[in-house]
């Protein structure tokens, strides 16, 4: 897994520091940042006492995965994040179908559901994202779906039995997982984007149109500039009303919009927010001894040289781990992130990796390779490469991205869009800086 390889190299390349002291531990949220928080915790502080909620009843899982498990393309037991006895072997309090609704931070402590409180000398908040649910009559019919946890993917398998026609609202990464999944269950699919293309979060409108009519060749039916207004049926949902008052039959309905920062807790506490918490490059909040991590954080993006939301599963297992040392005594920096998404559906893979599509086209530089359903796209500012796009030619795509991550100048530009473009193709200076381990 790619969080096991950042695990792995984080390490090789971090600074050896054993804590002094030992902390009580709380951390709120059980996937990816939390679960990287635990083990960077406890590389550091083998003393300390760690405690972890989640409102979820399950052992952490690989969220990446829910649509699969949804198609049986993944078993139960491979949706496991972590073995079986993480837990036992890192020495957590594990509070599972917990809630917490409250942080205190004048007297150190959380309020969970229960009406019980917790006491912390630091603090994690992880708690992800939520989905984003427009404002549409009808939404509580049964029928209704959303694809953000394992429980909404266990609830959408459940009911696509005997179904036959399903609309999903959002043309993004989880509306394309929905619509597959469906779809291999014979359901007849519509998609409702409101953009001019769907995927326009993570590729431009080339990269869109090759998937537009990859999905179209599937039997998928396209509609776009158009949203859901209004959700028809008695019970049930039974049919939705677009926008511009055409109505489309369907029994199924997925909300596949996006994830919006889940905040709700830090209500009252003093902690600073944008669209996200805001930390800084040590994961910490406006709150001492208060850090955030994931996808409910706006932290700082290494190539707009600014704070954003990064709802990405790599960035949130990094996040944690930088949190985790901090909250330990450690003294570490994030880097910085950027922007890394992969897709694959009904067999058609892209990457799309860092600024791809900049909106102040005069200071970058575009270098594309098009073949029917092979595009290659890279975006330099200067002699930097800053962002690219691959679709259906994904097999370099680890070097695309470290050049983006070193920020070493490329002298020939129009050599990585090259067919035959391979490691052996970049200096040896980048070579040796990018893969030689420090001694």
């Amino acid at each position: 897994m790619q969080s096991e390889r950042l695990a792995s190299e984080y390490k090789t390349k971090r600074i050896p520091y054993i804590s002094k002291q030992s902390f009580k531990y709380i951390i709120i949220g059980n996937s990816a940042a939390g679960i990287a928080a635990v083990e960077s915790i406890r590389d550091i502080d083998q003393s300390g006492e760690i405690t972890v909620f989640s409102k979820e009843n399950y052992l952490a899982y690989s969220r990446p995965l829910i649509a699969e498990f949804i198609s049986d393309r993944v078993t139960e037991k491979r949706m496991a994040y972590r073995y079986e006895d993480f837990y036992k072997l890192h020495r957590v309090n594990l509070h599972l179908g917990i809630k917490v609704t409250k942080i205190a931070p004048e007297n150190k402590t959380i309020i969970t559901d229960k009406k019980r409180s917790f006491s912390y000398d630091k603090l994690l908040i992880a708690t992800g994202g939520t989905p984003i649910i427009p404002q549409v009559v009808g939404l509580d019919k049964k029928g209704v779906h959303t694809l953000i946890t394992w429980d909404d993917a266990k609830g959408i398998k459940k009911d696509i039995k005997g179904k036959k026609e399903a609309v999903i609202i959002g043309g993004g990464l989880i509306g394309m997982k929905a619509a597959e999944c469906v779809h291999d269950a014979g359901i007849k699919v519509t998609i409702v984007e409101l953009a001019d293309h769907i995927l326009c979060t993570i590729l431009d409108d080339y990269g869109s149109t090759i998937f537009e009519h990859h999905l179209e060749s599937k039997g998928i039916n396209l509609i776009m500039g158009n949203t859901v207004a209004e959700v028809s049926g008695k019970d049930r949902v039974r049919s939705v009303v677009l926008k511009d008052g055409t109505r489309l039959k369907c029994d199924l309905l997925i909300v596949a919009i996006g994830v919006k920062p889940n905040t709700e807790i830090i209500k009252g506490s003093g902690i600073n927010t944008n669209k996200g918490i805001l930390i800084d490059r040590r994961m910490q909040t406006s709150v001492e001894d208060i850090y955030a991590s994931g996808d409910v954080a706006e932290g700082y993006d290494m190539l707009i040289n600014d704070r954003r939301v990064l709802a990405l599963w790599p960035v949130a297992y990094r996040h944690g781990m930088i949190a985790g040392m901090n909250m330990a005594g450690s003294k570490r920096e994030y880097e910085g992130g950027f922007p890394m998404s992969s897709l694959t559906v009904f067999d058609l893979s892209t990457i799309s990796v860092g600024l791809f599509n900049p909106a102040d086209k005069e200071n970058y530089q575009t270098f594309t390779n098009t073949d029917g359903k092979v595009y290659k796209k890279m975006v330099f500012k200067g002699d930097v490469l800053v962002g690219a796009i691959l679709v259906n030619a994904i097999d370099r795509a680890g070097i695309y991205t470290g050049l983006i991550r070193e920020q070493m100048p490329v002298d020939d530009k129009e050599m990585l869009i090259e067919d035959s473009f391979s490691l052996a193709s970049l200096s040896e200076e980048w070579r040796k800086a990018k893969f030689t381990l420090p001694v």
